[in-house]
């Protein structure tokens, strides 16, 4: 019951205060990288737009391309955006303020996700307008010319058989792959995905269907917006395929620019900010704002607080098997629930220590999973990935 009441509620903390001034450096360090996103996404996506880009020449008798041209589509891509970009966003905002009750852990979740489907926009754009592969409904933009026929001595057409050259809806007849849905629904939902299987521990070996349910989710609705693509023959299968790797590559990218690998038993929190803590090296621990809602970034670390630790451990060798275990690149194995530290969803499960001592090893357990006494005093460092 403790599990499912985790579960529904998240973790019970206590927020952290911050330091007023800190707060503001912390928001100019991360300003740029909001504006220059925004910027370059719009620029680029307007120029993109309205470039003449590449035509590749075509034969008249390709029946690949000869579909009727849908005037109605599935999905729109005003939905697409909705639904792989305004509802990742909004499940970000719930989980990181409501259930995670983390602002920082709101910030990296909207930034990553805005980052991947930006970068994912911009790369396909990109590559639509120099490749300029035919749609599968082009003959029918085309409306080539009564009696045109493929040339003689090389078998194609060109543009200057058809009868409209203009305007948007023939420009996008040539911007077949690789597919914008496919690319952008990927990398929405995908890193949706991820998210919250960091949120739940996906990887924690303890095997509950109910995560995989969750996690699978929102690749099978970017699947399903990818193959509408071809329904309403605006994409050939290998549009799709392109245009849907292409956008779960860059997700997986940005989703690790700002958090851990999901094996990690930090996967949970954020990295901790650019701007380092205000406060002395040995009262790194008590700033709740780094602690308990960040995980280390790779190479970071304290001397002091390894000191610390060092002490620490050396005091309660009794309890933990004579282990040294350091503070930098720490991972609390109990957190008590006031500290927040670890994922309601993980409640329980059992993290190897490795003893100070002959080489054994010892087990922690994460709140609900031990014999009831504390462990608050026993830490985990955190293998380090580097990506």
């Amino acid at each position: 019951m403790d599990f499912f009441r985790r579960l529904l509620h998240g973790p019970e903390r206590k927020r952290g205060h911050m330091d007023p001034s800190r707060r503001w450096r912390l928001v100019a360090s991360y300003a740029p990288d909001w504006v220059l996103t925004i910027i370059l996404v719009a620029l680029i996506g307007y120029f993109t737009d309205y470039a003449g880009g590449y035509k590749r020449e075509f034969s008249l008798t390709d029946t690949s391309i000869q579909h009727t041209f849908a005037t109605k589509q599935r999905i729109s891509f005003g939905e697409c955006i909705v639904y792989a970009g305004v509802i990742p966003a909004v499940i970000i905002l719930l989980v990181a303020l409501i259930w995670r009750r983390s602002f920082w852990d709101w910030h990296n979740g909207w930034l990553g996700l805005l980052l991947s489907v930006s970068l994912t926009t911009v790369f396909t754009q990109v590559i639509k307008i120099t490749v300029g592969r035919p749609r599968p409904d082009l003959i029918d933009r085309c409306q080539p010319v009564e009696g045109a026929a493929n040339r003689a001595v090389y078998g194609l057409a060109t543009e200057a058989i058809c009868t409209v050259r203009s305007g948007h809806v023939f420009e996008d007849g040539f911007r077949s792959f690789p597919s914008g849905h496919a690319s952008f629904a990927w990398a929405g939902l995908l890193y949706l995905s991820m998210y919250l299987c960091g949120k739940m521990h996906i990887m924690d070996r303890r095997g509950h269907a109910f995560k995989a349910w969750i996690a699978i989710t929102p690749p099978i609705g970017a699947t399903l917006i990818a193959v509408s693509r071809t329904m309403d023959y605006r994409h050939h299968a290998t549009d799709v395929i392109a245009g849907s790797i292409l956008g779960a590559v860059i997700a997986v990218m940005t989703y690790h620019l700002y958090y851990p690998s999901l094996y990690s038993p930090q996967c949970h929190l954020p990295y901790s900010p650019r701007i380092p803590p205000t406060l002395p090296a040995d009262r790194l621990d008590s700033d709740p704002e780094d602690s308990d809602e960040t995980a280390p970034r790779p190479g970071q670390g304290s001397a002091a607080g390894s000191q610390r630790a060092n002490g620490a451990g050396a005091g309660s060798g009794a309890g933990h098997g004579g282990a040294i275990l350091p503070t930098h690149h720490r991972y609390s194995a109990s957190l008590d629930s006031e500290q927040g530290g670890t994922s309601p969803l993980s409640a329980g499960s059992a993290i190897p220590l490795q003893s100070g001592a002959g080489g054994a090893r010892e087990t922690a357990q994460r709140p609900g999973g031990g014999d009831g006494q504390s462990t608050k005093s026993g830490y985990y460092e955190a293998p380090q990935h580097r990506y």
